[in-house]
């Protein structure tokens, strides 16, 4: 019988790889003591305010798969890779088993990706249509609809999917979720800022603080609760945010 996500069991923290006077390691408070991270489900996905890591965390984990860190799969080989990431260095992965197929989605650098499909003339595998002549929704959607649908054993890491997405575009990609959800071959590792993502029944939701990366509901994650004052009273909402001083 096939083995089922999650295919990535731990990450660990290797002391002897681990240089204190360089990014990550001189800046990211979780980093400073053990660090050990344990995959429970086929989805685990990670809040945390800007600055936390999250990125760091996902690029790691991206390039110890073999994706460039500008996004992609491993065919993706014509981006520019970078200097090795210091984190992925340092990270020991357990692996069962040790899956490389999949994708790694980076909203940040989409531009990047978008622009080498099209230049390559792929564009039969992307939904028939150049990435850069479509919306930025439009080309994200295309983006989760073609590449992430794999029936092979496969890892999907995916930093702020819902960027470009409107909230009816969002259940769209809700959708696709939830068919890695019901299927036993789809491990995701999502980063994002929307309680949406956040909130999918059965995922692992993590939140990263300066203590630590640490199980979390939705309705403790600080995105939830602002987002639950907002729709309360947005007319008080808005004049909190202009009108109280902002902490130093």
């Amino acid at each position: 019988m096939p083995l089922s996500a999650p295919f990535l069991k731990r990450l660990t923290l290797l002391p002897e790889r681990i240089d204190r006077k360089i990014f990550p390691f001189n800046q990211l408070p979780w980093l400073q003591g053990d660090f050990q991270f344990s995959f429970t489900a086929p989805i685990t996905i990670l809040a945390g305010e800007n600055g936390s890591g999250k990125s760091t965390l996902l690029e790691a984990i991206a390039s110890l798969c073999g994706f460039s860190a500008y996004g992609g799969n491993q065919h993706h080989r014509l981006l520019h890779v970078g200097a090795p990431n210091p984190l992925r260095e340092a990270f020991r992965a357990a692996w069962l088993p040790k899956v490389t197929h999949g994708f790694f989605f980076r909203a940040e650098s989409f531009f990047n990706l978008a622009d080498y499909v099209d230049r390559e003339g792929d564009k039969d595998y992307w939904g028939g249509k150049r990435l850069q002549d479509q919306s930025h929704g439009e080309s994200f959607l295309a983006t989760f609809e073609n590449k992430f649908k794999s029936r092979k054993p496969s890892i999907y890491i995916l930093d702020e999917p819902e960027a470009a997405l409107s909230p009816q575009r969002m259940k769209r990609f809700l959708r696709l979720m939830d068919s890695w959800q019901n299927g036993s071959h789809v491990q995701a590792i999502i980063a994002t800022h929307s309680p949406i993502i956040m909130g999918l029944p059965g995922a692992d939701l993590r939140l990263i603080t300066p203590d630590g990366i640490t199980p979390c509901r939705l309705r403790d994650v600080p995105h939830f609760r602002e987002m639950q004052e907002f729709f309360a009273d947005p007319e008080s909402y808005y004049d909190a945010a202009v009108n109280t001083p902002l902490p130093d």
